[in-house]
């Protein structure tokens, strides 16, 4: 439940600053760099959550290959 409010809080916070953004646009380059950086963090735990972790499931990795029989190594 902590999570799914703090997901909530930063998308909130994020559509904010794309508002605030969009009706007062910066200066110059640097502020708007300035600004990309807590707005990209802000939707990076909006959209995966707390420390990291995807709503999507960790891909399964494959088996390594057996090992090939009726040779022998190094020749």
């Amino acid at each position: 439940m902590n999570a799914i409010i703090l997901r909530l809080v930063c998308g909130l916070l994020f559509a904010g600053m794309v508002l605030g953004v969009a009706t007062h646009p910066p200066k110059d380059l640097t502020q708007g760099l300035g600004m990309m950086l807590p707005a990209t963090m802000l939707l990076g735990v909006a959209l995966k959550g707390p420390k990291g972790r995807s709503r999507l499931p960790p891909k399964k990795r494959a088996p390594p290959p057996p090992p090939v029989s009726g040779r022998t190594p190094g020749v």
